[in-house]
């Protein structure tokens, strides 16, 4: 039998970069949904307001940088011991440093450590303990930017592919082990980070709406979540042309290379 959607009677949430964007939104609509969660960010005094912006009790900050490998260990275990068991997570963190170049620097690195490398350090222990209970729900936040190579954006994209192709080889494992394993791609969301960018973002989305529509998802058995659909699709069939055309129609729809 597929793995089930986790249910707040089943556990806590857990929501890493909860503290501004997407992650917020999310935290707070899992909280209007029944959940409690424990959310956890870099900043202390944006988890602070967070949490005041729910009932006593329904929302359990933890400081973490997830680049820290024995410190997000650490966290699982405080969660596990002082929140109750992880039935859901939702592994938000993730960054962008728009037209870094060279591709190889500090920017960049940092880029990968924090996408890929921070998503395997929370994977590496919350994954055997849900394996070890036989269920559980993991969703892992991609982008439709790892769909393909878009201009100024190249450790950004084969971060955002690389977590693609981790979620999709870990599903064949987790199915059998009990464990929904998903993966989010959305287009372009309103957000600290998106604010950054200087270029047209078509189908731009506000954060409060991503975040309903990313818990309908969570709420199912599917694996992908992607929105806006319409940029989904486009982005999908942009990338099963030939490369000459690929590389004409992006830098066309895009302005080229930054």
């Amino acid at each position: 039998m597929a793995p089930r959607p986790a249910r707040p009677v089943d556990g806590v949430a857990w929501v890493t970069g909860g503290s501004s964007g997407i992650g917020r939104f999310v935290v707070l609509e899992l909280v209007r949904r029944g959940w409690t969660v424990a959310v956890s960010a870099r900043r202390e005094s944006e988890l602070a307001t967070l949490v005041a912006e729910a009932p006593s009790g329904r929302i359990l900050s933890y400081v973490l940088d997830v680049t820290d490998r024995a410190a997000t260990a650490a966290v699982i275990s405080r969660i596990e011991s002082e929140a109750g068991p992880i039935a859901l997570a939702f592994l938000n963190v993730g960054t962008h440093v728009p037209g870094a170049k060279p591709l190889i620097g500090e920017e960049a690195r940092m880029t990968l450590d924090v996408n890929l490398g921070g998503t395997i350090n929370q994977l590496e222990p919350l994954l055997p303990i849900l394996q070890h209970r036989g269920r559980g729900q993991v969703a892992v936040v991609a982008s439709v930017a790892g769909y393909g190579g878009l201009p100024g954006a190249a450790a950004y994209c084969a971060s955002k592919a690389a977590l693609i192709a981790l979620c999709t080889s870990l599903k064949f494992t987790l199915d059998g082990d009990g464990v929904l394993m998903q993966v989010v791609c959305p287009g372009f969301v309103r957000t600290p980070l998106t604010d950054k960018n200087d270029f047209p973002m078509p189908f731009l989305m506000e954060a409060d709406e991503a975040a309903r529509r990313i818990c309908d998802g969570l709420e199912t058995r599917r694996f992908e979540i992607a929105f806006p659909r319409r940029m989904v699709w486009l982005l999908k069939v942009l990338t099963k042309l030939p490369y000459s055309w690929y590389f004409w129609l992006v830098s066309r729809g895009t302005g080229g290379a930054r």
